[in-house]
């Protein structure tokens, strides 16, 4: 395979990885919309897009590992398609978290809440823009950006404890509201492990920028 191939086959990949992004994207926002505004069908259609994630997922691995054996990269090719490995699957997670808070909505719908959401749409908002920014930041190479996007996570982990503590004390109070404060707490949960996950990624667009592995999860 010439140079010329192997770069046009590397540009195919990194446009089916943002196609995948984009969908994870869509997936996280139309989940959180549909549990604040207990909308069934933007439920169904988050759970619907998950086998389309998937499929992405399985044919970027399919390429990656083709390419690797075929032109046998070195240097900062290798780390980009390292990395494409690395992201599609914490992009697959995140999308299953996505799925996990829709199927949330499909099991609270017959009771209100037992309060108002306010601090988890703010805590989603949150990690929407990490997820947006992370993928920006791959497609810029910026590890500076990375670094920075990182950090937000620290946001993510107060808001989580937030929601935590308010939830743990009203069904301490309030017994009848333990089953839907419980799944509340998973939604919560869900969020911040896709925060995690943004973190992850943000580890490897620094990797492939510099070659050196760095730990933001500190």
């Amino acid at each position: 395979m010439s140079r010329h191939a192997f770069e046009e086959q590397q540009d195919v990949l990194h446009r089916k990885l943002m196609t995948m992004g984009t969908l994870v994207e869509e997936a996280i926002h139309k989940s959180i919309k549909s549990l604040v505004e207990r909308d069934a069908e933007l439920a169904e259609q988050v759970i619907a897009s998950d086998p389309v994630i998937n499929e992405l997922e399985q044919e970027i691995q399919s390429d990656c590992f083709r390419l690797i054996a075929l032109q046998q990269p070195v240097g900062g090719d290798l780390r980009r398609l390292g990395t494409m490995l690395k992201l599609v699957t914490d992009l697959e997670r995140m999308g299953d978290h996505a799925v996990s808070i829709a199927k949330t909505t499909r099991r609270l719908m017959a009771d209100p809440y037992v309060k108002p959401l306010i601090d988890i749409p703010m805590m989603a908002d949150h990690v929407k823009a990490m997820v947006r920014d992370c993928l920006n930041a791959y497609i810029a190479r910026n590890k500076d950006a990375a670094e920075e996007i990182a950090a937000r996570d620290d946001i993510v982990d107060k808001l989580y404890s937030t929601i935590f503590h308010d939830l743990i004390e009203l069904m301490t109070k309030n017994s009848q509201a333990i089953s839907q404060g419980t799944h509340l707490l998973l939604v919560a949960q869900y969020l911040e492990r896709i925060a995690d996950h943004v973190t992850n990624i943000c580890e490897w667009i620094i990797y492939m920028s510099t070659g050196k592995m760095t730990d933001l999860n500190k």
